[in-house]
């Protein structure tokens, strides 16, 4: 893994919005924009629109963290978990 990616990692990380993010697709194997939305503000009370998590899931696209495919007209969402294994790879190994 490049500096850089490693980088950007950290940096979608430290937001606690955007784990939170992570913990719901984790459950899932995946989700529209529409589902991740409701499930945040029900499950978790927060107070944020459908461009606010855009904007999170760009951070967590940067990095590498999630991953979005066109199905029709939905936009699916799911969680990478490779730069994850390859940030902790050098540390655990």
């Amino acid at each position: 893994m490049i500096k850089d990616n490693r980088d950007a990692v950290f940096k979608a990380l430290g937001d606690p919005t955007r784990r939170i993010i992570l913990d719901e697709l984790a459950e899932r194997s995946e989700m529209t924009l529409f589902e991740l939305t409701t499930r945040l503000i029900m499950k978790h009370n927060l107070s944020i629109t459908r461009q606010g998590i855009a904007k999170h899931l760009a951070v967590l696209e940067e990095a590498g963290l999630v991953q979005s495919v066109r199905r029709g007209k939905y936009r699916m969402i799911r969680f990478n978990r490779e730069p994850l294994r390859d940030l902790l790879k050098g540390w655990l190994d």
